[in-house]
Order: structure tokens, then sequence, then C-alpha cells
């Protein structure tokens, strides 16, 4: 796997993790959110980091995680607590809270926006998916550091495609 975030196989299919030994897992344990109480996704504290808007004096040297319940203000916050960052903190807005905003972007890296995957063709879509996957091998993706998520943003940005086309066909 190369040094991003995301990498493809020689079969041309996509990996999207981040390699394991770049965030420190705590092994079957459960990190909820303090506001809405679902489990939360570990991110590295360089994702943090990176997206903040407010000044790093107040990021701890823990484990944080992704809150992506989109009804909740929480983006990341600590294990225990004493750190909770919302939206109105970060210098992007995140797409797993603002899912419907045409201007927010679903694949932060190569700039695809809501309302530019909702009205482009089929054609244009998978045009879409490719310009990632080309971007991908290139090594020019860094959803680690642009994505608040903090991993590969194709699996969004195919679920948001799913999703439009779905709508398409009921109506």
């Amino acid at each position: 796997m190369s040094d991003n975030c995301c990498s493809t196989t020689s079969a041309g299919s996509e990996v999207c993790e981040l390699p394991s030994a770049t965030v420190q897992h705590k092994p079957h344990s459960e990190v909820f959110c303090p506001e809405c109480n679902q489990k939360g996704k570990v991110v590295q504290g360089q994702t943090v980091k990176a997206l903040l808007s407010v000044s790093l004096r107040s990021i701890q040297n823990t484990d944080y995680y992704f809150c992506r319940t989109q009804s909740c203000p929480v983006v990341y916050y600590s294990a225990d607590s004493k750190s909770v960052f919302t939206t109105s903190q970060l210098r992007e807005r995140v797409y797993q809270k603002e899912p419907s905003v045409d201007d927010v972007f679903v694949c932060y890296c190569f700039k695809h926006t809501v309302s530019e995957i909702r009205n482009a063709s089929p054609e244009a879509r998978v045009s879409m998916v490719n310009d990632i996957n080309t971007g991908i091998q290139a090594n020019q993706c860094a959803c680690d550091l642009r994505n608040p998520q903090g991993s590969c943003c194709l699996g969004n940005v195919r679920g948001l495609i799913k999703q439009t086309e779905q709508v398409s066909a009921q109506s």
C-alpha cells in the first residue's frame, strides 16, 4: 500500500483504508460520541490538526474519534470527552453532517461536490470515479488529511451516486 490513504490493486479495484500502522486502535474498545451517544470511528491526530480552525493548543495527545451522525454537531472527540470539536470549529464542511447541501465536498482531494455528482450524467459520474481512481494511482490522494472522516472518500462518492441513481429511477 502506498503512503497515502487509498490505493488501487493490479486488478483495478480500489482499497480505501488507512494502513493499520498509522492508526492506533484500542482493541475491542467502543467509544461513543458525548453528544449523540453513537459509536465513533478512530481518526489520526494529523487529520484533526489539519481540519481544525481553532488553536491547536487544545489538541490532546490521545486518540480522536469521528462522529458521523448527521444531526450531531460534534465532529471529533477524545475518548475521555475532554476534547470535543464541532462543525463550527472546522476548516471544511463535513459531508456526513450536510449530505444534501449542494456545495459540500464529497471528494475533498479532487473537489467533487454533492451537486456536481447529483447533476452529472451517468457517463460523467463514471468519469468522476475514474478521475478519483487515477488520482489515487498517481499518489495524489490525501484523504487522511483533507477528508474530515480521515479515510478515503470513494465509498461516499459511490454511495451518493447509487442514491442519486435510485431517486432518478423512481422518478
